[in-house]
């Protein structure tokens, strides 16, 4: 076999993206002991950085070794024992994931549900809250199988009002849309590297509240004895050793102690995103998301197209464009994979009522900005054409070009 090349890509769909070049140089970087004063410092670095990207003053901020799900799964797994009542606000196929791993837990699950292209109004949460009287809630910011972001600060009072957990999914949101994990009361967050932090999948940053590790801590683990915690919890045993919360923030606290082997190129590449984003500033980073996202939304309709949901509530960093009907039912796939072997950029299908009936274009991380988004909008134009669905000549990047102006 030959050293592994991959084909150059311009990653424009829901995620993965391209990831930021010097995020991949910092994944260069050689490695050290897990416990080398570097490496402990830089742990130290990675937690402050990412209180800064949450907007929160939690103590217990850091990541998860695993993809975004891992953060999921751990947050989850943490927090509900079997019986528990949790909540979940479900308005497309994450929402869905979220009462699968819940139940899987053991949970009392139940859900507030709406047609896929909206978001769940704070009123049916709230009355759901009062009928069910949850432990947790469970709640994603932004599903990208419909575009779709819900808004969380009435539902954070609510919790808080009611003692509510509450946990949210920011996994294709955060870096690119508003996120306030203090001002809006959340208990637990969790996201990934590979949609607007400009990173590679493989790990999940976390913050949790003081509230919600008193909850964590008072569960009863396995290597209590060993671990000499010094007082006697009476909660069950958390299923899962890998993601017991309590041992992982043990890990990265003072005392370091010993859990599992850091993924130490990762921790690089988060400690890298966040120190970007940082440096370009918050409110910044989503502003630009905001606006290359709007140019990408104004460049499709500029085609002729039509885009799904309810554009008052769609993410800053992805669109879901409307196949042509013209096209037939294999149609979109012809014209993803025509943009793939033509031009090298992809675009993503999605989910459930949505598959086979949208395209999901992102303009995330590194590839929000200008020349991704025309380059894309020209050749999404071209494929078009060559498909025989008619298309004003130059109206996807004129669209653009006017938001940009």
């Amino acid at each position: 076999m030959d050293e592994i090349a991959p084909p150059p890509r311009l990653l424009m769909g829901p995620g993965p993206i391209s990831v930021d070049p010097r995020v991949l140089r910092a994944m260069a970087a050689p490695l050290v002991g897990q416990f080398d004063p570097f490496m402990t410092a830089t742990m130290n670095e990675v937690m402050a950085l990412y209180r800064e990207v949450f907007d929160t003053g939690n103590e217990q901020t850091f990541v998860v070794d695993g993809t975004a799900r891992a953060g999921i799964e751990a947050a989850l797994v943490s927090l509900v024992e079997p019986g528990d009542r949790v909540l979940v606000p479900v308005f497309g196929r994450f929402g869905h994931l979220l009462t699968e791993i819940a139940t899987r837990c053991g949970a009392e699950v139940h859900t507030v549900e709406v047609p896929w292209g909206q978001v769940v109004d704070p009123g049916r949460v709230e009355a759901a809250i009062r009928e069910v009287r949850p432990k947790v809630l469970a709640c994603v910011q932004g599903d990208t199988s419909t575009t779709m972001c819900q808004p969380l600060a009435e539902i954070g009072a609510l919790c808080r009002e009611h003692d509510v957990l509450f946990y949210c999914d920011a996994t294709a949101s955060l870096g690119g849309n508003e996120f306030r994990a203090d001002a809006w009361h959340l208990d637990i967050a969790t996201a990934g590297l590979q949609k607007c932090l400009g990173g590679p999948s493989g790990s999940a940053p976390i913050t949790l509240s003081p509230r919600a590790v008193d909850v964590i801590r008072g569960r009863r683990h396995v290597e209590q004895g060993i671990r000499e915690d010094g007082d006697e919890p009476t909660g069950r045993v958390i299923a899962s050793n890998y993601l017991d919360l309590a041992m992982v923030m043990d890990y990265w606290g003072p005392r370091r102690l010993n859990h599992h082997t850091e993924a130490t190129s990762m921790l690089y590449a988060a400690r890298e995103c966040a120190r970007l984003l940082g440096a370009e500033g918050l409110d910044h980073a989503v502003a630009r998301h905001e606006v290359h996202g709007r140019a990408m939304l104004r460049g499709v309709q500029g085609l002729g197209l039509g885009v799904f949901g309810d554009l008052a509530h769609k993410m800053n960093n992805v669109v879901a464009v409307e196949i042509p009907e013209q096209l037939g039912a294999a149609g979109g796939d012809a014209v993803r994979a025509r943009l793939l072997d033509d031009f090298a950029i992809e675009i993503g299908t999605s989910f459930g009522p949505l598959h086979g009936k949208v395209w999901r274009i992102g303009t995330m991380g590194h590839n929000a900005r200008k020349d991704a988004v025309l380059t894309t909008l020209a050749a999404l134009e071209q494929v078009l054409r060559a498909a025989g669905v008619r298309v004003p000549a130059g109206g996807g990047v004129a669209a653009a070009q006017e938001v940009y102006a």
